[in-house]
């Protein structure tokens, strides 16, 4: 039997407990969807350079892209590719520019902090390593918006980003994509995007599951604490990286409510567990277990229950929800809730907490 490496096949360690049998118990069943999804994607896009949004791809987007036709596949679904095309020069002059000092020591000092245990950043001279284009995509795009500027989590972002498409000027045209088109609000100055996203999860949770919702007011932990990172870092560092790619192939085709689908579907499946949790501690372990389940390392399942489990919830209701959470804040003030203080660790923008 062949030497195990020591890293997986996007350069991450495998961490000294990982499970291999359950892993390996997996992937010998996945590596055949894995070939059948290869050859239907190479049916569908021959030899095409974009990939245009219909039924039939809502549904290979949905059963997972291939590696080999990511990078395609999200540049042209997201919509990145066709802005890309229109500026082709802006990402080479960004880089002429220097960013506020402010901004530059909030990347500064994120570098070192992204993805320490892959082989790909982990070493700030080797000319061929991610580092260096992970700097430069996280400094255009904080010149190129100013008011959203860098916030912690945009380094995982481009981070995995890279990963897939290897090339900076596409990486930091989808990330442009992402923040401004597909999640425009979720990284908006004080965060009252994040803030309404994280309400939205909450109320849905309360509408599918009452008794998860109602336990977990009855404790008075804020939904926050369970919740911002999931959003802010698009489940990054939350689940196993297959299963994040999964996510985001139909987060650049479908929008936000992915996003919710996957929450709703983590704390549905671990239902049992989070409606007995008892303080703020048995309440934060339980939810954080809901990420650490096992079952979470088999992708395929998973994205099968997020467009099961949570049932029907339209884009149009969404919409409705967040309007809603965001008058509410807009009425209450722009005062400091409550909720906002467990935002200010993870969400810093410029080097300045940014919650309120």
């Amino acid at each position: 039997m062949a030497e195990r490496s020591r890293t997986d096949q996007y350069g991450f360690e495998w961490p000294e407990d990982f499970d291999f049998s359950a892993y390996d118990a997996y992937e010998s069943s996945y590596i055949q969807v894995l070939a059948r999804r290869s050859r239907k994607w190479k049916s569908l896009l021959g030899h095409k350079e974009k990939v245009k949004k219909n039924r039939t791809v809502k549904r290979y987007v949905r059963k997972g892209i291939p590696k080999e036709f990511r990078p395609l596949a999200w540049m042209t679904l997201s919509g990145a590719q066709m802005r890309m095309d229109s500026q082709p020069q802006l990402y080479q002059h960004l880089l002429t520019q220097q960013p506020q000092p402010e901004v530059k020591e909030s990347i500064d000092q994120d570098l070192h902090r992204t993805f320490p245990e892959n082989i790909y950043f982990c070493d700030t001279l080797d000319p061929t390593g991610l580092r260096q284009p992970l700097c430069n995509v996280l400094t255009a795009f904080a010149l190129k918006n100013p008011k959203i500027g860098y916030c912690q989590g945009f380094n995982f972002i481009v981070g995995v980003m890279l990963l897939i498409l290897r090339d900076e000027q596409k990486t930091f045209w989808l990330l442009d994509t992402l923040i401004t088109q597909i999640l425009p609000d979720l990284y908006s100055p004080g965060m009252a995007g994040l803030k309404a996203e994280i309400a939205v999860l909450a109320e849905l949770i309360r509408q599918k599951e009452a008794g998860i919702y109602d336990n977990v007011e009855r404790e008075g932990v804020p939904w926050a604490v369970v919740f911002t990172r999931w959003f802010i870092c698009l489940f990054i560092d939350v689940l196993p990286i297959e299963t994040v790619l999964r996510i985001w192939d139909c987060l650049f085709y479908e929008g936000v409510k992915v996003l919710h689908r996957v929450g709703i579907t983590l704390v549905l499946r671990n239902k049992e567990q989070i409606l007995h949790s008892k303080g703020f501690d048995g309440i934060t372990k339980d939810f954080k277990a809901t990420t650490t389940d096992i079952r979470n390392l088999e992708c395929h399942q998973l994205m099968q229950d997020i467009f099961t489990i949570p049932g029907s919830f339209p884009r149009a209701k969404i919409q409705e929800l967040r309007e809603k959470f965001l008058r509410l804040r807009q009425n209450r003030g722009m005062g400091l809730l409550q909720e906002d203080n467990f935002l200010c660790p993870i969400t810093q923008r410029n080097g300045t907490p940014s919650g309120g």
